[in-house]
């Protein structure tokens, strides 16, 4: 047991990202029946929607799960009360600063995890409360910043106190002993779980996926404020290039990447979907269940502590 599998209640140290239309209660549920933390993802629902997938998740499992906020999103305090409401006690949190709900969620004995991109940001979380922070480098899917893993994650770990939790670009048990080196307590993984056997998105997304090269994933929207955004490199993302460049607004370009998303889980329809996935798209090569998916990282992650490695 280390500080994050104490603090979130679970068997493995290993979180499932919150990738907005994939990440319902099926998936969730999956997850933290395999030992981990699945996560619901609240991005692009209603709060009667995200009522529902908490009450389902319960259904489905009687150990811990998550709900990720997307701050950005006008009903966010209406999600926040839902969340409450229905004794959620994991929240993690992006797309803004959880600091206008960090009172009402901690006073509800809320654990809060917000995703954060640099070493500013980290310290500013610490300073707000948050339980620990998930340190995403620019090898994620989806939205994105703009430092490496491997150069974000020892940065970070050294600024704060709070544990780390490391995400972009882990795939299998290479990634996670990478990720403890660099000073990490726990993982989450996204892309890997996007195709797992419980994840809604269908056969041409889980494909494109297992089919991508290390070179087959894009990143759009990298001269919009906000707006990097990584996913697989496929007509959709040519599509969504060609926009960024004649100067739409950051909204305009969020409404057409959202719906290219909302077509990739909906539709699978594989020239009108832009599919959201990390630079580790390039390592998968099969769908599993999501249990074993977390059972191999751990298992994978301990065969390789327990090799002799001779460096000298």
């Amino acid at each position: 047991m280390n500080r994050v599998t104490e603090l979130l209640g679970i068997k493995y140290p290993v979180i499932q990202g919150a990738m907005q239309e994939v990440a319902n209660a099926e998936l969730a549920a999956a997850v933290s029946n395999g030992g981990g933390l699945g996560i619901i993802a609240a991005g692009g629902k209603t709060p009667e929607e995200v009522r529902e997938e908490i009450k389902k998740a319960r259904k489905l499992t009687d150990k811990p799960f998550a709900v990720n906020l997307m701050l950005m999103d006008k009903n966010t305090p209406d999600v926040v009360k839902v969340i409450i409401d229905e004794g959620v006690k994991v929240v993690t949190t992006g797309a803004g600063t959880p600091k206008p709900y960090m009172k009402d969620l901690k006073a509800a004995g809320i654990k809060v995890l917000p995703v954060i991109p640099n070493v500013k940001i980290a310290k500013k979380m610490q300073e707000l409360g948050a339980d620990g922070v998930i340190v995403e480098g620019m090898e994620a899917g989806g939205h994105i910043g703009g430092t490496t893993s491997m150069v974000l994650w020892p940065q970070i770990a050294d600024a704060i106190d709070i544990p780390l939790i490391a995400a972009g670009g882990i795939g299998d048990g290479r990634g996670v002993v990478e990720a403890f080196v660099a000073g990490a307590e726990g993982v989450q993984c996204g892309t890997i779980f996007s195709i797992a056997k419980e994840s809604p998105v269908g056969n041409n997304w889980r494909k494109a996926v297992i089919d991508a090269s290390d070179t087959g994933t894009a990143v759009v929207g990298s001269t919009i404020k906000g707006g990097a955004t990584r996913g697989i490199a496929n007509q959709k993302a040519g599509e969504l290039f060609e926009l960024e460049k004649t100067g739409v607004s950051r909204d305009e370009f969020n409404d057409a990447l959202n719906k290219g998303l909302y077509t990739g889980v909906k539709e699978d329809d594989p020239d009108n979907s832009f599919f959201m996935a990390g630079e580790v798209a390039g390592m998968i090569k099969e769908s599993k269940p999501a249990a074993e998916i977390v059972k191999d990282l751990m298992d994978d992650a301990q065969r390789i502590l327990n090799q002799k490695i001779e460096i000298m």
